[in-house]
């Protein structure tokens, strides 16, 4: 067959609030006269991604596979769909049909808007308090619960059309260091592993799962010669193709991590995921550079010629089957349901809910504002607007106010995520909200902070009596928060 290593690559097409897609048009080209096999669109107006996705499907030489970030529903990927919770508040619902129903929906949408590549569902355990990225972004901890809604979220978004990814191979909830900031090894003895963390991707294969993102981390009691899973021939070859018989495509990230400058360069670490088994490349910063090291690793013997048949017969057998046109749009129904389900898991866990209105000081502390976000405009704008739509009338304040009514709130902003690097709240953020209890007290003003991240941060808010869980700070949950605050 004609080898083009370029198509088992997949450019990330990230869109800015200023220049929408434009600033990407040379690189478009680029990309698509080189033959990359796909897309990741990330974030962009639904009318904008149903748009950019058709030009790129008509400029094609063949079958794109284009992808979009799945965690939180369609809505947590392209504005203007629907957002949802995230898997660890699904799982905290304990239902089934509710981790059935978001994924129906999340495809639907999806589909409807030209992606046919959900990534998603996120299969790690959630074992390590101290991990500093996974967060509310499991399901939980219990092996068999997370295969089965795992199971249950593929089956319902599959049945729709839209190939679903078992994340993240074999399993990271026991990493204590980000991967994608630096080397990261899970030391577990095998045996453990195949008893819990493998547990769901295992059920996962047997459900026919289409994908499989394979993380960045060093596996020893499963390959001793320390290789990431991603560049691991045994975890890639001999388990996934051979124990497990998986045949659908195994994926990596095509950045290695950024803070070892010794480590690989991207166009290394390529060379060597697919080399040792993976079929696909995520958003890889320098496509030109990366192709050209596949085509010199092929020409130079680096490359097998059959691995890399192989790869593009896995995705182009996949490109084929998400190409189909046929679809079915979400329900008024499944909108509705959606949003009372993130009202459903806001939830108090400490204290109570207390009354905040109707003129409300909001204290905002954002633990993240040392990083760059990258088209998120105000971080609690959601939150204060459907106060608003509410009735009430929330005002950005540093302490509490004389005309003010009610309990003064506190919103938090900082969730465990890849490339936090952190599980926790620096120290200058609990000051502050210390201060700020201190303060209403002083007011003799009651106070509630919303947690916008998982319930185990509350821990770290000792000083606040009433502590409500959003579980995230994307617009879905920041919008459920602030109704059931009102």
């Amino acid at each position: 067959m004609s080898r083009s290593p370029a198509a088992l690559l997949i450019p990330e097409l990230r869109w800015d609030p200023d220049r929408g897609f434009s600033h990407l048009e040379a690189a478009i080209e680029d990309a698509l006269a080189l033959g990359v096999g796909g897309f990741v669109i990330a974030n962009g107006p639904t009318a904008a991604v149903s748009t950019l996705g058709a030009e790129l499907r008509r400029a094609s030489r063949h079958a794109l596979l284009i992808a979009a970030p799945a965690e939180r529903g369609a809505g947590g990927a392209i504005t203007g769909l629907t957002g949802l919770p995230p898997f660890g508040a699904l799982g905290a619902l304990r239902d089934d049909d509710v981790v059935r129903r978001a994924a129906r929906l999340t495809a639907r949408e999806l589909r409807r808007s030209g992606i046919t590549w959900a990534l998603a569902p996120i299969l790690d355990l959630s074992l390590e308090a101290g991990n500093p990225f996974l967060g509310a972004h499991s399901f939980g901890a219990d092996p068999q619960r997370v295969a089965e809604w795992g199971v249950t979220w593929i089956d319902a978004c599959q049945a729709e059309g839209v190939m679903a990814t078992a994340m993240r191979l074999p399993g990271t909830g026991r990493a204590l260091h980000d991967p994608s900031l630096g080397a990261a090894e899970i030391a577990a003895a095998g045996a453990t592993l195949w008893a819990a963390d493998l547990v769901p991707f295992r059920a996962a294969v047997d459900a026919g799962v289409a994908t499989v993102l394979v993380s960045q981390v060093s596996y020893p009691r499963l390959d001793t010669r320390g290789a990431v899973a991603a560049q691991s021939s045994l975890i890639l070859e001999e388990m996934m193709r051979g124990e497990l018989q998986f045949d659908g495509l195994l994926v990596s990230d095509a950045r290695p991590t950024t803070a070892d400058r010794s480590g690989p360069s991207e166009g290394e670490h390529a060379v060597a995921a697919i080399g040792a088994g993976c079929d696909l490349l995520l958003a890889p910063r320098d496509v030109g550079g990366v192709a050209e090291a596949l085509d010199a690793a092929l020409a130079g013997g680096t490359l097998h010629p059959d691995r890399v048949d192989a790869a593009l017969e896995h995705r182009a057998f996949w490109a084929a089957w998400a190409a189909g046109d046929v679809s079915r749009e979400a329900t008024l129904d499944d909108v509705l349901w959606a949003r009372k389900v993130a009202d459903t898991v806001v939830h108090a866990v400490r204290g109570v809910f207390v009354n905040i209105g109707p003129v409300v000081d909001v204290i905002s502390v954002d633990d993240d504002a040392d990083r760059a976000w990258r088209g998120e405009g105000d971080r609690f704008g959601p939150f204060f607007a459907t106060l608003r739509a509410m009735g009430l009338h929330p005002r950005a304040v540093d302490g509490p106010t004389e005309d003010g009514r009610g309990a003064v709130v506190i919103a938090v902003r900082g969730e465990p995520a890849p490339g936090r690097g952190r599980a926790g709240y620096h120290e200058g953020t609990r000051q502050r909200i210390d201060r700020a209890v201190a303060e209403a007290r002083a007011a003799r003003r009651s106070v509630v902070a919303v947690v916008f991240g998982p319930p185990a941060l509350a821990a770290e808010l000792s000083a606040v009596p009433n502590v409500v869980c959003a579980w995230g700070g994307d617009r879905a949950m920041q919008e459920a928060a602030a109704r059931r605050l009102a």
